[in-house]
């Protein structure tokens, strides 16, 4: 068929307007509604010729006509579009016809016209329903054709799940000019080899026989309900194949109508490092928020700006943001203003160092809990930054944590790190000195405040994580860079992390150190060669990975001293509550201002003499070289 051809048949389909879509097939159909009548007296009569027929019986085959018409619009068979014709209008069209066809039986007798034959009605039913469906199913099935034929932006697809969501997604991509369902592919025995959607379903293990016959370009994994560590492996399985891995939206996506079946996405690393969350405890995540003034430090940061959304869906008094960027203030405010416009919130750019504003902020509202977010946490730019990073953290925590005092806040919750256990370097040691800060403050006599403290690793899409770095340097076809072969880190994700956090602080009873169960770390280099596979991609034939070797103080690995020896379960599965040392605040206070004292005056060497007093595990750049 000719190219020109194909594309005005092409455009006549998608690009008329609504309406006379709708003339047309109703013209349509009272051509399909005449043709039947005369097939059904044929059929019925074959003596006397049809035409006689149809004069004798002409009013009474009008009136079965603009009934059948009439009941056609009213049950809707114009509203649905051509594209979504499906079973359910088969069962809407069967209704329209038996309807339409019995009350023009019922008029008849009751007007005392001359029926038509009953057997012609039944015939003629009969032939209309299955002409009207039949019209509507090959006029869509040639435009799908037609879509396949135009090529260009087509990709081949094969869907990993032939159940609900399969075919549900086979309909959706039948209507998108963009992808082309070749085959299902699904574990089920009893699945093989059926029919869904018109379209056939294979076992897994006869992908590469479909890759070389089809050529086709990405697998979709059409099972929105498929638990984490399945997802994993049958991700891993395919792995080894050379085109694009996709899954389309979350199950708890689709019911809140955010997205549609056929938005599908790129696997990406949460698909890979999720994990099968634990139901969050609805009590703990209520207990320090709901119906309380909320304050969160660093509220436009990675973590800060999710404790901002999770807050606001659990009916504070209020939420107050506190935040020194101006940009990231504006962002997560602009967006709790749209996504929860009956929220009281309040925004104030501050530093948490300048304890003047801060206690202002705190007695303005009466606040009751403090989510203490704010920190620099980049660990090659704070190692740069030693007397600013170590004077942010240690007295911007010190100040947030008297200010709490002060002001009569009822809870204080610090969010530390994995990088505080066994520091290597000054943003983990900064972050412990934080840590033993508020275990001192958590032990002075008749603190109003309740003090706790929730230890986890990194977390997925943060602002400097590796992931956005790689997945920006895959997309620009430029080598990944990965600093040492053998680095591991805990990856966890935001949402999952912030509840967590919620939750633990919920627990406390004053100056604990809760540990979040990251599950079990990931090494670097493999998050590499997985993030160029999932892109269709080969790991060193495409993309190149390049060791750059250790940054100054970067660990190769890291701990969160989940040890059944030391570590205590909590009430919530993923929780724990260290046992960790700490010191009195007599004997903390004339270090911390020696600390502070010398941050300030941008003392270097000073700074790093006092955290190795302070922090006798911390393994500072002159010791680690010392012990080469």
């Amino acid at each position: 068929m000719p190219r020109q051809l194909l594309n005005w048949l092409h455009a006549a389909y998608h690009y008329p307007s609504r309406f006379y879509k709708r003339k047309l097939l109703m013209g349509i159909d009272i051509i399909i509604c005449l043709l039947s009548i005369s097939v059904a007296f044929w059929l019925r009569e074959s003596v006397n010729p049809v035409n006689i027929q149809i004069y004798r019986y002409f009013w009474q085959i009008l009136a079965l006509i603009i009934l059948q018409i009439f009941v056609f619009y009213l049950k809707g068979l114009y509203r649905p579009i051509l594209r979504y014709t499906d079973l359910g209008f088969f069962w809407t069209a069967a209704q329209a016809v038996f309807i339409s066809s019995g009350i023009l039986i019922i008029l008849g007798y009751f007007q005392g016209l001359s029926p038509l034959p009953r057997s012609v009605v039944i015939i003629d039913a009969v032939l209309t329903l299955l002409a009207i469906v039949g019209v509507r199913v090959g006029i869509r099935g040639l435009f799908q054709q037609l879509n396949q034929w135009r090529g260009g932006a087509l990709q081949k697809i094969v869907a990993y799940g032939a159940g609900v969501a399969g075919s549900q997604l086979a309909r959706a991509m039948s209507n998108d000019p963009n992808y082309y369902l070749i085959a299902f592919v699904d574990d089920n025995r009893e699945l093989q080899r059926q029919i869904v959607e018109g379209i056939k379903v294979y076992s897994p293990v006869k992908l590469p026989k479909l890759l070389d016959k089809y050529q086709f370009d990405a697998v979709v994994l059409a099972m929105p309900n498929l638990e984490a560590t399945r997802r994993r492996e049958i991700i891993s399985q395919l792995e080894d194949l050379p085109v694009t891995i996709k899954t389309i939206p979350s199950l708890g996506q689709l019911m809140s109508g955010e997205v549609s079946i056929n938005q599908i996405r790129n696997i990406d690393l949460t698909d890979l490092l999720g994990r099968d969350e634990v139901l969050p405890y609805p009590e703990l995540l209520h207990l320090k928020v709901t119906g309380k003034s909320v304050l969160v430090t660093g509220a436009g940061g990675s973590i800060g700006s999710e404790l901002c959304r999770q807050i606001a869906q659990l009916d504070p008094e209020c939420l107050i943001l506190y935040e020194l960027n101006e940009f990231a203030l504006y962002t997560i405010d602009l967006e709790l203003k749209d996504s929860h416009p009956q929220l009281r919130h309040y925004s104030y750019l501050g530093n948490v160092t300048d304890a003047s504003h801060f206690e202002f902020v705190l007695r303005q509202h009466r606040v009751d809990t403090i989510y203490h977010a704010a920190a620099y946490k980049h660990v090659p730019l704070v190692e740069n930054n030693a007397t600013q990073g170590v004077y942010n953290n240690v007295a911007g925590s010190l100040i947030a944590a008297q200010s709490a005092i002060k002001c009569g806040v009822s809870n204080f919750v610090l969010i530390s790190t994995d990088k505080a256990v066994r520091p290597t370097n000054v943003m983990g040691v900064s972050k412990r000195v934080a840590e033993l800060v508020v275990q001192a403050l958590a032990d002075l006599p008749e603190t109003p405040t309740c003090f706790a403290i929730v230890r986890f690793g990194n977390v997925l899409g943060s602002s400097g994580s590796v992931v956005p770095r790689f997945r920006k340097q895959i997309a620009e076809s430029k080598p990944i860079t990965v600093t040492h072969r053998e680095v591991t880190r805990y990856f966890m994700l935001i949402p999952e992390a912030v509840r967590l956090v919620m939750q633990a602080g919920s627990m406390a009873r004053g100056g604990e150190v809760f540990l979040l169960d990251m599950g079990k770390p990931v090494r670097i280099y493999d998050l590499a060669e997985q993030m160029i596979r999932l892109s269709g991609l080969e790991p060193g034939r495409d993309i190149e990975i390049q060791v750059t070797g250790l940054r100054p103080g970067e660990k190769l690995y890291e701990e969160l001293l989940i040890d059944p020896q030391t570590a205590e379960p909590t009430k919530h599965p993923r929780i724990f509550c260290a046992s960790e040392g700490k010191l009195s605040y007599e004997a903390l206070w004339p270090q911390l201002e020696s600390l502070l004292a010398k941050a300030e005056n941008h003392d270097y060497q000073g700074v790093i003499r006092l955290l190795e007093q302070i922090v006798p595990e911390y393994q500072s750049l002159s010791r680690q070289k010392a012990t080469v």
